[in-house]
């Protein structure tokens, strides 16, 4: 058991979830954040801290988020277990479930003004 990172993480990754987790679990991609099942300790330190509510013990995701559990675990059987994020560094791609998501799919958890559409993200 773990836990999961779902839609309202993608293209927001406020990232105070990456403070938290005290194994170091939780993987940057591109779009979103992703939590390596295998690596999770099932502390629950990274859902209360999460701003947009993106983070649920996998027995508990909706059911319209229930394939974001089998989104990490694909992410992982490709990349393996890396034994911690900060050293691992961010991955370079999404599973292709997330990258084909509409770009503004969380526009409206996204701060600032952007009305021409650009990215928001600005920590890269």
């Amino acid at each position: 058991m773990a836990y999961v990172i779902a839609e309202p993480c993608v293209d927001v990754k406020e990232k105070a979830c990456v403070d938290e987790c005290p194994v170091d679990c939780i993987y940057e991609g591109p779009r979103t954040l992703y939590i390596d099942p295998n690596e999770c300790v099932d502390c629950g330190a990274c859902e209360p801290v999460c701003p947009v509510e993106a983070i649920f013990y996998e027995d508990d995701l909706p059911d319209n988020w229930k394939w974001y559990q089998q989104v990490a675990s694909d992410m992982f059987d490709q990349i393996g277990d890396p034994g911690g994020a900060a050293d691992y560094g961010k991955i370079d791609h999404d599973d292709e479930r997330i990258a084909k998501l509409p770009k503004d799919i969380n526009a409206h958890l996204l701060h600032g003004n952007d009305q021409d559409g650009g990215d928001q993200n600005t920590d890269e």
